[in-house]
């Protein structure tokens, strides 16, 4: 059973204005939900809660310097 999605999608505020974003929102379970901008209706992906933190964390720090 898929997780109920529970916020709107929303985009970065670091997002450009070119529609090339990703969107994501929260689900009951604290996953994430990500979509593709440009089709909002088409599929998304779940992310846990424990592998969104970690990749925000990288993110945050030195190490995501090479995304």
């Amino acid at each position: 059973m898929k997780p109920e999605i529970v916020s709107e999608f929303r985009k970065s505020s670091y997002s450009g204005q070119n529609g090339d974003c990703v969107e994501v929102a929260h689900t009951a379970t604290n996953a994430r939900a990500v979509r593709d901008s440009k089709n909002p209706t088409g599929p998304h992906l779940l992310v846990g809660a424990d592998a969104w933190g970690s990749f925000v964390e990288t993110l945050k720090s030195d190490d995501g310097a090479a995304f």
